[in-house]
């Protein structure tokens, strides 16, 4: 996730990124496994029906800020 992160340019460290991702999945957006292969382990997280709808959420509130930036007005 940090290396597709970086493909986009946002530099996020492990200790911001996954402290975020134990918080998501505590307030329930989140759910995660562990996967393991040979010796070592690693973490997957899928996005809950909940967390789906919070993202629809989110992505409706970017969308009218991008409208209200790109008209120059504000609806407040």
């Amino acid at each position: 996730m940090i290396e597709e992160l970086a493909r986009h340019v946002y530099r996020v460290s492990p200790g911001t990124l996954y402290p975020m991702l134990h918080a998501m999945e505590r307030k329930g957006y989140l759910e995660s496994r562990i996967e393991r292969t040979g010796r070592s382990q690693r973490r997957l997280y899928n996005a809950t029906p909940y967390g789906l709808e919070g993202l629809a959420a989110a992505q409706d509130k970017i969308g009218e800020l991008f409208r209200e930036v790109v008209s120059g007005r504000s609806n407040g």
